[in-house]
């Protein structure tokens, strides 16, 4: 009897830890932050590169200035990739990295190892790996979805 309760309490156990958190759908589009009017990105520039195994990256460049008061230490994005069809978007969440060097190859860092201060101005690299294949070509829609200040 006591070992069929040490098993039906495994059993509980196994089926409640199983259970993930349902999370918002992929191609949910969130609000903007309400730091985000302080942080505008411009200069969007986009470019491809593909490696030797075959596999492509999409990457997203562009400038971000901290125009508001406080000292931003993390910054999340949303970028929209469109299509010519009738079908959602392509919604990428994922935080904005800031550009450290570009020789002898772009390398890029978190915001929160060189936070933005009031009055600064960086570049940043979003990078993609999966893109769909319905996506127009054109400028994805670049959106700040949370921002993270001290």
């Amino acid at each position: 009897m006591v070992a069929g309760l040490v098993v039906l309490a495994a059993v509980v156990w196994l089926v409640f830890a199983g259970r993930k958190k349902v999370e918002a759908p992929t191609n949910t589009v969130l609000p903007l932050a309400a730091y985000a009017a302080n942080l505008p990105l411009s200069q969007l520039a986009m470019s491809e590169s593909t490696s030797l195994a075959g596999g492509k990256s999409t990457f997203v460049d562009g400038h971000i200035k901290n125009t508001g008061g406080q000292t931003v230490t993390g910054v999340t994005v949303q970028v929209i990739f469109r299509n010519d069809e009738a079908m959602p978007p392509q919604v990428e969440t994922a935080p904005l990295m800031l550009i450290r060097t570009r020789e002898p190859y772009v390398d890029t860092q978190m915001v929160s190892v060189a936070p933005l201060k009031a009055g600064d101005e960086r570049e940043f690299r979003l990078i993609f790996e999966s893109i769909p294949t319905n996506w127009n070509y054109q400028m994805p829609e670049v959106h700040v979805v949370r921002v993270d200040t001290k």
